[in-house]
């Protein structure tokens, strides 16, 4: 892992992505963890977009409290409900 002050990162950002493939480079703030330059590997633009949005993951996290609270429909119901089998 690379750390960079932001001040001081002067390379051109396809240096940094380049310096990525092997190990995550981390930008930092003050001292502080600001940004970080990571490969992405099979995912779509939608799917990172999605992993970094907080209303979706809040959709996400309530879903996954009610389903632990109140139980959930297998994916067989599911087929039967919708007169799939």
């Amino acid at each position: 892992m690379t750390k960079i002050e932001l001040k001081k990162a002067s390379r051109p950002l396809s240096e940094y992505a380049q310096e990525a493939r092997k190990a995550p480079v981390i930008v930092v703030k003050g001292g502080k963890p600001f940004a970080a330059v990571v490969p992405i590997r099979n995912a779509d633009n939608e799917t990172v977009s999605l992993s970094t949005n907080q209303r979706f993951l809040a959709i996400i996290e309530r879903s996954r409290s009610r389903v632990k609270r109140e139980g959930g429909i297998s994916a067989k119901e599911i087929r039967r409900r919708l007169r799939l089998d």
